[in-house]
C-alpha cells in the first residue's frame, strides 16, 4: 500500500515553491559540522578574553548569524566594548563568569553586574558598552555566543561608558 505524493502547496509543505527560482550558493546546500578543534581564534578579539568562531560567513557561508566560544582566564577581565548593531546572546558553559554594563535609565549612571553559572543566558542588546570579568582565581570562564550579524563585530572602548543612540 504507497501513499500518494505531496504536490506542491498541500500536505506538510505548503509555503515551498513546486521548483527552486534560483540555484543556491555551494555553502548553502549542505549541513556544516565544525569540530571543537577546528573553531577559528582569527577573529576580532577584546583584551582579557579569546574568541573563537564557529559559525560565520567566512567558515560556513551564513549570512544573518555568528557562533562561537570565548575564554576569559582565570582571574581576569575583558576591556570594555560593544558589538555594534549585533544582538548577542550568550550561554554559559562553564565557569562564573560576570557581565558588567553602566544602567543609566535613573538620576544617576551605576554599574550593574550580572554574576552567572552554567547553563545561565545573557542577552547583550547591540551598542550596549560591557565587558566580562572571571573572577575565579582558578577555573577559566566558558561561554557560547551568537549574534545576530555573519562576523563577530567588536568595539573596544576606553571604557564602560553609555553611548548615544545610533541615528535610525
Amino acid at each position: 500500500m504507497s501513499e500518494p505524493t505531496t504536490t506542491a502547496g498541500e500536505g506538510f509543505h505548503p509555503h515551498l515553491p513546486e521548483t527552486r527560482q534560483e540555484p543556491a550558493a555551494p555553502l548553502r546546500t549542505r549541513l556544516h559540522h565544525i569540530r571543537a578543534d577546528a573553531l577559528d581564534g582569527d577573529t576580532a578579539q577584546t583584551g582579557g578574553m579569546r574568541r573563537f568562531a564557529a559559525v560565520s560567513g567566512q567558515s560556513v557561508g551564513s549570512e544573518k548569524l555568528w557562533m562561537g566560544q570565548t575564554h576569559v582566564a582565570p582571574a581576569t577581565a575583558s576591556s570594555d566594548h560593544h558589538h555594534g548593531e549585533s544582538e548577542t546572546a550568550i550561554y554559559v558553559v562553564g565557569g562564573h563568569p560576570e557581565f558588567v554594563f553602566l544602567d543609566d535609565s535613573g538620576p544617576r549612571p551605576e554599574e550593574v553586574r550580572l554574576r552567572t553559572g552554567p547553563g545561565d543566558y545573557v542577552f547583550v542588546p547591540p551598542f550596549v558598552p560591557h565587558r566580562e570579568e572571571n573572577p575565579d582565581p582558578a577555573e577559566e570562564a566558558v561561554v557560547v555566543i551568537a549574534r545576530s550579524t555573519q562576523e563577530a563585530i567588536v568595539v573596544n572602548l576606553p571604557g564602560l561608558h553609555a553611548l548615544p543612540a545610533p541615528d535610525a
